[in-house]
């Protein structure tokens, strides 16, 4: 079996516009961000005071004992200083808490919107799996980036400045050298292993997401893989990129090592310098106990956020990274948009009619060739064919889940392209032929058509579609939930529920892709005089594979390649003796064969 191979992850990015993108969803909080900014920013000034009056309680202290006297101003400022440093850092938390969570959630809402707004293109093309990880990766890096860096580095970068001008202010400029000098060094060394090792995170990424989407994929599909007996084969196709994943997992730890040893080396080294100034110092008489105190106070404040700085630099580099992927979805562009001057389309009676459309899925291969067809309001229009003949996309194209190439679909007269495709959409019923429920109870999934729906609305539209009987029949009646994509209902159960919520829709417009099909033919009669009835004032287009449920359409268009090759009624097309009565001797030959058989 081929196996397709995984690459390395792409190591181009660009975090600036990430942040960028980021801005305007934290922006909306401006006022909040303003104030937050000010609680640190008092905060980190008591911080630094600290051990200011540390100093002068110390030095205050170390005097002959004839002349000791409690420093009582010194001591209740070290007090309130560090009461203001932790009431102040506080409120900061709190007030951003709703910046970091209001952010993420227009984010994740942005995303989810923006899916929905994209072509059906793009969601054949997706791997659910995988995408479903990266936006759940890069809402918590949001949340990661934001919090590290209004409540880790903006205070560090405040510390370190606030530090450095007390140092140069009341010492040698040594000491502010070697502060300075120490965090340069540690930067710098951070940043170069940061993005050396970065390289080993997006491929971590990458693999996660591509197992996920088989793992996701595998379980989707699971009755297939029991068919085929395939769960060894699924199972190490999932191991293959587990052992890649695991690789780069492998290679992440061992730079993690090496980063975390060479950043306590530097750290060393500083620490150590500034302790020989502050000793050196005092034994020449130019700094007292209380000036060292002072110094290694600062040390212990400035170099443990800075150690701790080192790893959240490298956890927003990974969280900007996690936040890229799931931003490309929005950067994603919709293959079919709403014109600026779209119209809003609002009738009850709705014509409909194909106008010489072109239409292929890939430039290389056309489905539909110059098809040109007319279903007046209140009509039912029947298309039949062979499998490729273009059947299902004409209603694609009505639905505008794609646009037409050349030519144009119109509704009273009016070009698709020129309407809102909320409003036309709004207009169309559709029934499909493979038929795909919400994991949730048969209630729901009828109710869907129409959310609004009164209960008494939602049981009359089942009792159309021939389903009502078969619910209550059930021990939790409507409440019977249908499992993941409807599997816990049979084939006919499922369309007779689509049948159900579309009718609950009413819209003036229906399509029927095959509908029927997995009916049975007691079911399908009774469901097919129901049909009639209600597509009785509406525009109609059944695709159908059965003749015999389609022999009283007001027009039967027959197609093979990609075109229309008959037009005409039931009995028209049978007396013409072309292509339609042909497939019709066929059905009826096939039909009285399997009522034999079953006889």
């Amino acid at each position: 079996m081929r196996v397709t191979h995984t690459g390395p992850a792409p190591t181009d990015r660009n975090d600036l516009q990430t942040l960028k993108t980021l801005l305007p969803y934290v922006w909306t909080f401006k006022w909040r961000v303003i104030f937050a900014l000010a609680c640190l920013i008092i905060a980190k000034v008591a911080n630094v005071s600290v051990p200011l009056y540390l100093k002068q309680t110390v030095d205050a202290l170390s005097i002959k004992s004839g002349l000791l006297v409690l420093p009582v101003a010194a001591l209740a400022g070290y007090g309130i200083a560090r009461l203001a440093s932790s009431v102040f850092g506080e409120l900061r938390d709190a007030l951003f808490a709703r910046v970091t969570q209001g952010a993420i959630r227009r984010i994740a809402n942005s995303v989810f919107r923006h899916l929905f707004s994209l072509s059906l293109r793009f969601h054949l093309d997706r791997q659910t799996g995988g995408m479903s990880r990266d936006i759940e990766r890069g809402t918590k890096g949001i949340g990661f980036l934001l919090n590290f860096l209004v409540f880790n580095i903006l205070p560090t970068l405040v510390e370190i400045a606030m530090v450095t001008g007390i140092l140069l202010t009341r010492y040698s400029g040594w000491f502010a050298a070697v502060t300075l000098g120490t965090i340069a060094v540690y930067v710098v060394f951070t940043l170069l292993v940061t993005e050396w090792r970065m390289v080993y995170r997006r491929s971590m990424n990458d693999l996660d997401s591509k197992a996920n989407a088989k793992a996701i994929d595998a379980l989707i599909n699971y009755e297939t893989v029991k068919y085929f007996g395939n769960e060894r084969y699924e199972a190490e196709r999932y191991d293959r990129n587990l052992a890649s994943w695991e690789s780069s997992a492998i290679k992440n730890q061992v730079s993690l090592n090496l980063l975390n040893a060479g950043q306590g080396f530097i750290i060393v080294c500083g620490v150590t310098a500034l302790l020989w100034l502050s000793a050196d110092g005092v034994v020449k008489g130019t700094m007292t106990v209380g000036d060292v105190v002072l110094v290694s106070a600062y040390l212990t404040q400035l170099y443990a956020p800075l150690n701790f700085l080192g790893f959240v630099y490298r956890e927003m580099k990974h969280s900007l990274a996690d936040m890229e992927r799931m931003f490309k979805l929005l950067n994603a562009g919709a293959e079919v948009a709403d014109r600026a001057n779209a119209k809003t389309l609002a009738t009850d009676h709705a014509a409909v009619r194909f106008e010489t459309v072109d239409f292929g899925y890939e430039s290389k291969r056309q489905i539909l060739d110059q098809v040109s067809l007319d279903i007046p309001a209140g009509k039912t229009l029947a298309v039949v064919g062979a499998s490729g003949a273009g059947k299902s996309t004409l209603s694609r194209l009505l639905f505008r889940f794609y646009d037409v190439n050349a030519g144009s679909i119109r509704i009273n007269d009016i070009d698709i392209r020129d309407l809102t495709q909320d409003s036309l959409r709004a207009h169309i019923g559709i029934v499909p032929q493979d038929t795909v429920l919400f994991n949730d109870s048969i209630y729901y999934n009828i109710a869907y058509g129409h959310p609004d729906a009164s209960r008494d609305e939602v049981i009359e539209a089942a009792r159309s579609a021939h389903i009502h009987d078969f619910v209550m029949s059930l021990p939790d009646g409507y409440y019977t939930t249908v499992g993941e994509r409807g599997l816990k209902l049979s084939g006919g159960e499922k369309q007779r529920v689509a049948i159900a919520r579309t009718l609950l829709k009413n819209p003036p417009i229906l399509v029927f892709d095959e509908a029927t099909s997995a009916l049975d033919s007691r079911t399908e009669r009774a469901i097919q005089q129901e049909l009639a009835e209600i597509s009785a004032d509406r525009t109609t287009l059944v695709i159908a594979h059965r003749l015999s449920t389609i022999v009283d359409a007001d027009q039967i268009a027959v197609m093979d390649g990609g075109r229309v090759v008959e037009t005409g009624t039931h009995r028209e097309l049978i007396e013409r003796g072309g292509r339609y009565a042909e497939m019709w001797r066929l059905q009826q030959q096939h039909e009285a064969q399997e009522a034999e058989e079953a006889a």
